[in-house]
């Protein structure tokens, strides 16, 4: 088994600095730390997992708190890629992670008391109803919490550009020549209300009215109500030339309904979605979508969360907003 003797000579530090380095403690460099914590990794170190959290009195277990109503899991195209590089990161920095349910062994728990069970150091909390007394319970508690997409008053938020998104994605539908501009938004989440706002906002600034029936709703990553959405639109006597979606993955679901009459994308009407998600690049036609940057949310919540976890003194509690992309695709058709 590789010592600490033996990472110190190699990355010629002292031993005292490699063991500041591999228990977390905070009185190295940054850069030190990493470069020791890598060339420990490469030489196959593996420490002592409990005399560690004797040592330092934490158990480097990250948890991740991941509901999501569909049932999707990590098939999530959207919440996988963020919480792969949550992963990479934790990992890079010495964590493990546990994915926190309602559950032990068939006994319900809430989510702060399987939390406290797992003896997790932290918790990043994505894809839930925020509002629901178990998270707020969690969310109050002693236990250092990050939120993805989500902004709670004193506590670290690593959040989308969810505003200035939907502004990019509508201006360049309305650079296309688009005047009549669907949008099939998601359910009522803060998300959501962000991004319903900014589309008007945008519009209205464009001086383009918006009909009420050219709004409709949908659940996230739900086709078969996308579909009905699209269907309900495209029978409108003044349908809209272009359809905005919540997600990439209801578009299939509009886009399967607008096959299934006859009608082609985007010759007859032009659409694009949201997330920018690797299906969306292999559609024919590519969709247009606002592609979301999973890595720097996943890396940014993990960072946070670690900073809050080993320096709660000094680290800055406050919302990290992440800018997306717009992917211009050939979904939606230049009409001036």
């Amino acid at each position: 088994m590789v010592s600490m003797k033996e990472i110190a000579k190699k990355c010629n530090v002292s031993v005292a600095s490699v063991s500041k380095a591999l228990n977390g403690y905070s009185d190295i460099s940054e850069e030190t730390r990493k470069f020791i914590l890598k060339t420990a990794s490469e030489m196959g170190y593996l420490p002592n997992s409990s005399a560690r959290t004797l040592k330092t009195k934490r158990s480097y277990n990250l948890g991740v708190m991941f509901v999501d109503e569909a049932a999707s899991g990590l098939t999530h195209d959207y919440f996988n890629h963020v919480l792969e590089s949550f992963k990479r990161t934790a990992e890079e920095r010495g964590y493990d992670i546990t994915f926190t349910s309602g559950k032990i062994s068939g006994q319900k728990l809430s989510y702060y008391e399987h939390c406290r069970y797992r003896g997790v150091d932290g918790v990043v909390v994505a894809c839930v109803d925020f509002y629901a007394d178990e998270v707020q319970e969690l969310i109050r508690s002693d236990i250092p919490v990050v939120t993805i997409d989500h902004v709670f008053d004193g506590n670290i938020a690593v959040v989308s550009n969810n505003s200035q998104g939907m502004e990019d994605l509508v201006t360049y539908v309305y650079q296309q020549g688009h005047r009549r501009i669907a949008y099939i938004h998601g359910d009522n989440t803060s998300v959501t209300r962000i991004r319903l706002a900014s589309f008007h906002r945008t519009l209205q600034r464009m001086g383009v009215d918006t009909p009420d029936e050219y709004i409709k709703e949908s659940p996230y990553r739900d086709a078969d109500s996308a579909a009905k959405a699209t269907g309900e639109l495209l029978e409108l006597p003044n349908p809209p030339t272009c359809i905005l979606y919540p997600d990439d993955y209801a578009a299939i679901g509009g886009i399967n309904e607008i096959r299934e009459r006859g009608l082609r994308i985007p010759e007859d009407i032009s659409i694009a979605g949201y997330d920018g998600i690797t299906i969306a690049k292999i559609l024919e036609p590519k969709l247009t979508t606002l592609c979301q940057d999973t890595v720097a949310i996943g890396r940014i919540a993990a960072e946070k969360l670690i900073d809050l976890i080993e320096n709660p003194k000094t680290t800055l509690v406050d919302r990290f907003t992440v800018d997306g992309t717009l992917f211009k695709g050939a979904s939606v058709q230049q009409l001036l």
